[in-house]
């Protein structure tokens, strides 16, 4: 499990291709100190198993669902990415719950500077059946990075950005048009799926009471 909190930015230094795989080589100054061989890591949302391990750079196979089913497809070398390694059992919860599953590609619309702010608007179009997921305040991890809904207007998502984020992911190197990997909160799928249970259906307010929530 991950928390949406990016550690590192790293660098694509190759994409080998391996029979119907895909293999990338990411360079970075820190992650490959701290990973072994197996281990997962979070690449731009996700979650990846590393393999051949140097002192400055790892490997991680893409199978063709992941390279077709997120935006790891739009990556060459040079590209910049994001970088989390697992949260440890005594660590702190400074993001939100992310699997590194990505539920769907979205596609970047705009990357502005707000007015007289030194904050960022980054306005993301969803897929259809992700918006169901979606909520005012609520969080969305957006290349692995956890973020806060600022407003939802259809299947357009926007989010305020401090510069501190800028700084630290590869927001800045997105264009528009550019797909981004999307995870919603598993909370909400979870309760999706208890809500169409027949026990609990129709929900009402004392049901969910009843379940603590």
């Amino acid at each position: 499990m991950f928390t949406g909190i990016v550690e590192e930015v790293g660098r694509v230094a190759r994409i080998e291709q391996k029979g119907e795989n895909r293999r990338i080589i990411i360079e970075a100054a820190n992650t490959p100190k701290q990973l072994k061989t197996g281990d997962s890591c979070a690449v731009s949302g996700v979650c990846l198993t590393a393999l051949d391990i140097k002192p400055n750079s790892f490997a991680a196979d893409l199978a063709p669902e992941t390279w077709v089913r997120t935006s790891l497809s739009r990556i060459t070398p040079g590209a910049l990415i994001n970088l989390e390694l697992p949260l440890r059992a005594d660590g702190r919860m400074g993001g939100h719950m992310v699997q590194g599953h990505v539920d769907g590609v979205g596609k970047l619309i705009e990357f502005e500077r707000i007015p007289n702010s030194d904050d960022y608007w980054l306005h993301v179009e969803v897929p259809e059946e992700l918006e169901k997921y979606l909520v005012f305040k609520g969080s969305i991890a957006i290349e692995g990075i956890s973020l806060t809904v600022a407003k939802l207007e259809g299947l357009r998502c926007t989010i305020a950005i401090i510069p501190h984020t800028v700084e630290m992911t590869n927001l800045k190197t997105l264009k528009p048009s550019d797909p981004v990997n999307i995870e919603t909160d598993i909370v909400a799928k979870y309760l999706e799926k208890w809500m169409r249970r027949p026990e609990t259906a129709p929900l009402k307010a004392e049901t969910l009471v009843a379940k603590g929530f």
